[in-house]
C-alpha cells in the first residue's frame, strides 16, 4: 500500500525532520500521454530521479502523467506491484531478492549505495557486544542485509541477536528512546539518530564489504506491465535515463531538487548522497552489456541464498530487462 501524506508527515516527525513530499502529477495530459503509477522512498537514493523528472518536466516530455506514491521501503512496493496498485517502483539492494524470485522485473539500475550502517548504543563496539541484544531492522531491506553480512563476518548468525522487525521511522524513535540496543538502518536516518544520540556507535558500514559485495538499488516494474505495455516501460526507462544523467552531472543540484521535492532540509540528503556511486546511463548500459550488472545481481543472489531468503533464485537475465535498457 502507499503511504498517505498524513502518515508520511508523522513518520518524518518521528525521525526529527520536517517533511511534506510533493505527490504531484505531470502537466496536463495530451492525447498521447499515458498515466503511470510510480513509487518512491523518501530519501535521496529513493527519490532523486523522481524529483528530478518532476522538477525538469521530464514526465511530460516522454508522454507520461505520473501519480507518485511514497513508501517506507522496497518490499511494500513489490507488494503493491503484485496487487496491481502500482506500475513501477524503487527498491534498495536488500529487496532485490523479490525480483530474483519472480515478483517483479528490473527495468533500470539506480546507483551503488554505501549508506547502510549497523549502529549500536554506546558501549557496544563490535557485533559480539550485540549478542543476545535487541536489534531493530526493517525486514527485507538493505539494513537487514548489512546486519546479516556483519554478523557473518564475525562468525555469528541472525539467531545470535534478537531481531525486532520495525519500519524505518520506528527504528529512529526506538533507538533514541533506548528501546533497542542496535539497528540495521541507513542514511539519512543514521544522521538523524546521531543528532539525538551523539554517542551512538557505527559498528559496521556498507563500505566494509565493498567491492567484494556490491549494493545496487534499482527500479522495478509490475510483471503484467512488462508483458502487456512495453511502450509504457520504454517511456519510463527514457525518463529514468534522462534523470539519471542529470544527477550524475550535478549531484549537489540533484540534492537541492530532492530536498525541495520532499520538503526536508538538504543536509541529511547531502550526507546520504556522499555515500553513493553514480554512473551515467551510458556507463550503466555498458555495464549491462559486459556482464557487470549481472555480476552484481548474481552476487546478491548468492547472499540471499546464504541468508535463507531464497533457495533457487532466477538468473539475472530472467528478471533484469538489460537488453531493453542497453538498447
Amino acid at each position: 500500500m502507499s503511504v498517505t501524506r498524513r502518515t508520511f508527515l508523522a513518520m518524518s516527525a518521528a525521525a526529527g525532520v520536517l517533511a511534506g513530499p510533493a505527490l504531484g502529477v505531470a502537466r496536463a495530459a495530451t492525447a498521447q500521454t499515458k498515466p503511470v503509477r510510480v513509487g518512491y522512498i523518501a530519501d535521496y537514493f529513493g527519490t532523486s530521479l523522481t524529483a528530478i523528472a518532476s522538477d525538469q518536466e521530464m514526465w511530460a516530455k516522454h508522454g507520461l502523467e505520473p501519480e507518485l506514491k511514497v513508501f517506507t521501503n522496497g518490499p511494500i512496493q513489490i507488494q503493491a506491484l503484485g496487487a496491481g496498485s502500482l506500475d513501477f517502483g524503487y527498491v534498495g539492494p536488500g529487496a532485490l531478492w523479490l525480483p530474483a524470485s519472480g515478483k517483479a522485473k528490473l527495468i533500470a539500475m539506480n546507483a551503488l549505495g554505501l549508506s547502510d550502517r549497523v549502529i549500536a548504543q554506546a558501549g557496544n563496539n563490535t557485533m559480539a557486544d550485540l549478542k543476545g541484544k535487541k536489534i531493530g531492522v526493517p525486514e527485507g531491506t538493505s539494513g537487514d542485509m548489512l546486519l546479516r553480512l556483519a554478523l557473518a563476518r564475525e562468525g555469528m548468525q541472525i539467531g545470535d541477536v534478537e531481531v525486532v522487525k520495525m519500519d524505518p521511522s520506528t527504528v529512529v524513535s526506538a533507538f533514541a528512546s533506548k528501546q533497542i540496543d542496535g539497528a540495521g538502518i541507513w542514511y539519512p536516518l543514521v544522521g538523524i539518530i546521531k543528532r539525538n544520540v551523539p554517542d551512538m556507535v557505527e559498528v559496521a558500514k556498507s563500505a566494509d564489504f565493498y567491492p567484494a559485495n556490491s549494493f545496487p538499488s534499482a527500479f522495478v516494474a509490475r510483471n503484467e506491465v512488462v508483458a502487456e505495455d512495453p511502450d509504457l516501460v520504454q517511456r519510463m526507462i527514457a525518463v529514468l535515463k534522462e534523470a539519471n544523467d542529470f544527477r550524475a552531472a550535478d549531484v549537489p543540484r540533484s540534492v537541492e531538487i530532492t530536498a525541495k521535492f520532499l520538503g526536508v532540509p538538504s543536509e541529511p540528503l547531502v550526507t546520504e548522497s556522499e555515500n553513493g556511486q553514480y554512473l551515467t546511463s551510458a556507463e550503466l548500459a555498458a555495464a549491462t552489456r559486459d556482464g557487470t550488472v549481472a555480476k552484481w545481481l548474481t552476487g546478491l543472489n548468492e547472499q540471499f541464498v546464504g541468508f535463507g531468503k531464497l533457495q533457487d533464485p532466477l538468473d539475472p537475465k530472467d528478471y533484469y530487462l538489460g537488453d531493453l535498457y542497453a538498447g
